[in-house]
């Protein structure tokens, strides 16, 4: 049974923190209304709950015993990497102990010969690849947030990136996994070599949010650079006009490594914050990428720059140099943050669709903004129809976060009725689980509840999210919404 906020234990906060501090050393446990307050949300900030101490262990060991310390006293637990998810998935959704792994940032061994990286989860995203930079190799899933997304938390979003497209999602990297389970146990999947005879148990623990134990190390699949990368920027003076070719592209037969969307509300915003050109009158741009040899990456982007001719685009820019590239690719890597111009506060949503559907999506997307008064900005990976309208608004105007997340549930269900996901990579969390229920049945969801019992996780692990379960998980969600702050 989950028992509601400062019901689960008679221990005080202090009591707890000491009670940890024993484990992993005073020091790295925190608690008090400052560590309540950054440590209430993640990047969805809509949702908030305050959780009662904070651990940051640095080993598997020590994660093992501070599981085993919240099971003994009834104290539910959440796992928490760089705080970058943006569905609610690290919230403390009924308070009890964060387990932070932003210690555990050692890459323990690696092999550029057999292709594979050794890591702890608290390692963010980017400093694999830099790892191993200097051998000609890369860690090809790249979310936006790569730079301080840790991948731990990747590994339990199921993250995914612009590049993407083309390389797969985290799933598709991740060789083997060394877990602690909701009841403490140790437990290692696959390794070096892969998968390991008998069910894919990997698969399981890939996207499941926490909520089956918390990774702490793993075994990464390596990828060879390609030998040459082509970046064109190509503009429309539609919408329209710019999401049927995203379509067009999409069945031309050629694959691009990235194919990124941004509408003219994002162009606006970094165009004022950084020295990028968008001709005039541009409502739409696509970022286009391909790579692989120097021939074929260069006839690749010529054919999809010539389907984009064909669609109306009214300018188009071919990077030649690094530089070029980099300088493309500002609107698409500033984007989000360049929002901040236009409202104090944004949601970024997450929904996935056909993209013979985008233009269709596109026009609902803004019909539904203008319906719930709020604005909204798209900038998204075009190419696997993985949307990410992101709304903007003051959270200090009465009624604005509900109209949010009124907003954000219209959407979906418009990319569930075109044949689409609730989510592409940013998880379900708290955010969606309401909405889980409207793209599985009854009897789906409840053999998917049972995976917890498989994996020895009880409902205090990670609770409230992606499946829900227990009476304090309805108590408690009235109290989350509208308290942003």
């Amino acid at each position: 049974m989950i028992l509601g906020y400062n019901e689960f234990v008679s221990q005080t906060a202090e009591q707890i923190a000491c009670n940890l501090g024993r484990i992993v050393g005073e020091e790295k446990v925190l608690h008090g209304s400052a560590v309540e307050r950054v440590y209430s949300s993640d990047a969805y900030t809509v949702e908030r709950f305050p959780p009662t101490v904070v651990a940051l262990p640095t080993s598997t060991e020590d994660i093992a015993e501070i599981v085993r310390f919240c099971r003994e006293h009834d104290l539910p637990f959440t796992p928490r990497g760089a705080g970058t998810g943006l569905s609610g998935g690290a919230m403390p959704a009924l308070g009890g102990a964060v387990i932070s792994t932003k210690k555990l940032t050692a890459i323990l061994d690696f092999s550029i010969e057999d292709q594979w990286l050794h890591a702890q989860s608290g390692i963010a995203n980017l400093k694999i690849t830099k790892k191993v930079e200097p051998f000609g190799y890369h860690f090809a899933p790249d979310p936006s947030s790569q730079s301080v997304s840790t991948l731990g938390g990747n590994i339990a979003m199921n993250s995914g990136g612009p590049h993407t497209l083309k390389y797969g999602v985290t799933a598709q990297h991740i060789l083997g996994l060394r877990y602690v389970n909701g009841n403490g146990e140790i437990i290692t999947i696959g390794g070096p070599a892969g998968q390991q005879p008998g069910y894919d148990l990997l698969s399981l623990l890939i996207g499941s949010e926490g909520t089956l134990g918390i990774v702490t190390e793993a075994w990464v699949k390596l990828t060879k650079n390609p030998s040459a990368i082509c970046t064109a920027s190509t503009y429309f003076s539609t919408i329209e006009d710019a999401s049927k070719c995203v379509g067009a592209m999409v069945r031309s037969g050629v694959m691009p490594a990235a194919l990124e969307m941004m509408d003219h509300y994002v162009l606006a915003a970094v165009a004022a914050a950084y020295p990028i050109h968008v001709p005039k009158g541009t409502a739409a741009m696509l970022l286009i990428e391909t790579d692989g040899e120097p021939e074929s990456a260069k006839s690749d982007i010529d054919e999809l720059i010539s389907i984009a001719e064909q669609h109306n685009s009214i300018e188009t820019a071919l990077a030649k140099n690094q530089a070029e590239r980099t300088l493309l690719w500002t609107a698409r890597k500033k984007g989000v943050g360049a929002l901040g111009r236009l409202a104090p506060t944004v949601v970024t949503h997450d929904g996935v669709i056909p993209p013979s559907r985008l233009p269709e999506m596109l026009e609902a997307v803004y019909a539904v903004v203008q319906s719930q008064n709020i604005g909204v900005a798209n900038i998204f990976h075009a190419g696997d129809g993985n949307l990410h309208p992101i709304f903007y608004f003051d959270e200090r105007e009465p009624g604005a976060i509900d109209r949010v997340v009124k907003a954000g549930e219209m959407v979906i269900e418009k990319c569930l009725e075109l044949g689409g996901s609730v989510t592409g990579e940013h998880g379900i969390g708290v955010e969606k689980t309401d909405l889980l229920a409207k793209m599985y049945s009854a009897n789906s969801l409840a053999f998917q509840a049972r995976l917890r019992d498989v994996f020895g996780s009880p409902q205090s692990c990670n609770p409230c999210k992606v499946i829900p379960s227990g009476k304090g998980c309805l108590e408690h969600k009235v109290r989350w919404r509208g308290v942003a702050t």
